[in-house]
């Protein structure tokens, strides 16, 4: 019983953190938002080849079932391919199945089940079992194999559910280890198969882990396969956003409007319209994940409404300056954070400060600088974590550092994978309103461009979040 400890006490904490959230969940008025330009998607042409890339089964439903149908009408071809078959979501097997789990094999059941109502949920859209393709790997797992799993002797073991590589005989590498290569090389396999010249993915704010991971394991492969064949377009859709979207519940009379949050930050916003019988599909189609919509209908039926979006970051584009000496920097990207919770821990407190920050970046003196300011001044003890993953057409990505700076109490680490290393050349300098963090970039790798993202804390609690940015150094 002793060894089922850490698992009880989990649980609890995510029945907790549910009953929590449930209870916010409710409110019927949609807070007030400034006004977000937002233009149409391009209309599907019979030629296209769509490639929708899911996190896990139902994120496909609740971002892209309008997609999928009207690619469909116009002939189009239409292919799903999901990276997890959503193993991991303990509290909603506890619901739908009326017992706990803890065994290997109770979690192998869950994601048997959800890949089973993924499988009918596409066929009511008008998707064959064929036109799906499931990887398989850990579910709440792909942004610390993303992040620290690559070259390793050891692959990514999930605490909970034992699993260390690919469990299902029916998916695309079956025992593949978890690690970073082996995501790698079956979304890469899945492109160039496929070819598509149109990708909807999931988005790089998102506050899910596996959502983020996925953005950022297909921003590596398209760049590997650059010369493979033409760049396709690339539409992230937005799932979970913290207070998004609202009203809770299934409203098919309303549109789903940006979150209020992204209302200052230089994204830009794709609007599809469905039509009636669309919609009416995308809810019938959403009901098929019965083992999600027991505790989540509220939830997931709040994407049933008149409309889907898209939108993503402009990348980024910074040429080397040569000024830092002197102390004058120009900066650029400049996007607002917005508050909300980042999923890698359960926070042992709810109340979130909401100060607005803001963020952006330079190259300068052969460094990746960032600077952060914010509006209510940065508390004495600054705590955050700072990821940049750079890319180079010279090095396997596999190969290149995979940085995470974690500071606390003005004392910080850096990390390169899971491998702590000496922070040569970095600095950090912490004002009464802002920070600036300055890293070589023969640290990153000598990188093309960087995958950035900086997750600030007040004690254990996230404070701001902001999305991965991909910053091309000319």
């Amino acid at each position: 019983m002793l060894k089922y400890k850490p698992m009880i006490r989990r649980i609890v904490l995510i029945l907790l953190f549910f009953a929590l959230g449930t209870a916010s969940a409710f409110s019927e008025a949609p807070p007030e938002q400034k006004k977000i330009n937002i233009n149409n998607l391009e209309p599907f042409k019979k030629d296209d080849r769509i490639l929708i890339f899911a996190p896990h089964p139902d994120d496909e439903t609740i971002g892209c079932a309008g997609i999928i149908q009207n690619a469909l009408d116009v002939q189009a071809k239409v292919r799903v391919a999901y990276l997890t078959n959503g193993d991991h979501n303990e509290l909603a097997f506890i619901v739908y199945e009326k017992r706990l789990v803890f065994r290997k094999g109770a979690f192998i059941h869950m994601g048997e089940t959800r890949k089973k109502e993924a499988i009918k949920a596409m066929g009511s859209l008008g998707l064959k079992k064929d036109d799906l393709i499931f990887l398989g790997y850990p579910d709440f797992g792909t942004f610390a194999i993303f992040s620290q799993y690559w070259q390793s002797k050891m692959p990514f073991k999930d605490l909970l559910t034992r699993i260390s590589s690919v469990p299902y005989k029916d998916d695309l590498s079956f025992g593949a280890p978890y690690n970073g290569e082996n995501i790698l090389a079956d979304l890469k396999k899945v492109l160039l198969a496929y070819k598509p010249n149109k990708i909807f993915v999931s988005h790089p704010a998102d506050v899910n882990v596996d959502h983020k991971a996925l953005y950022l394991f297909l921003q590596v492969a398209l760049a590997d396969l650059k010369k493979e064949f033409r760049e396709p377009k690339v539409y992230p859709y937005l799932i979970h956003c913290v207070g998004w979207p609202l009203p809770r519940h299934y409203h098919p009379e309303l549109n789903l409007e940006p979150p209020a949050q992204f209302a200052d930050t230089d994204i830009d916003w794709l609007n599809f319209e469905l039509a009636p019988q669309q919609l009416e599909k995308k809810y019938k189609a959403t009901l098929c994940y019965k083992s999600q919509t027991q505790t989540s209908a509220f939830y997931l039926l709040s994407f049933a409404r008149r409309n889907e979006l898209f939108s993503d970051y402009p990348r980024i584009k910074l040429s080397n300056q040569t000024s830092l000496k002197e102390r004058v920097i120009s900066y650029f990207g400049f996007s607002d954070m917005f508050a909300g919770y980042e999923f890698e821990s359960l926070p042992n407190r709810y109340d979130v400060d909401r100060d607005k920050a803001r963020v952006s970046y330079a190259i300068a003196d052969d460094s990746f600088v960032l600077r952060l300011e914010r509006t209510k001044g940065l508390r004495r003890n600054f705590n955050f974590i700072l990821y940049l993953f750079g890319y180079s057409d010279k090095t396997a990505f596999a190969r290149m550092p995979k940085i995470r700076i974690i500071a606390k109490n003005k004392k910080y680490k850096v990390l390169d994978n899971k491998k702590r290393i000496k922070p040569e050349g970095i600095s950090v300098e912490i004002g009464s309103n802002t920070l600036v963090l300055k890293v070589p970039l023969k640290v990153l790798g000598g990188p093309d461009f960087i995958l950035t993202s900086l997750r600030t804390y007040g004690g254990i609690l996230p404070i701001d979040t902001s999305g991965f940015r991909r910053v091309d150094i000319k």
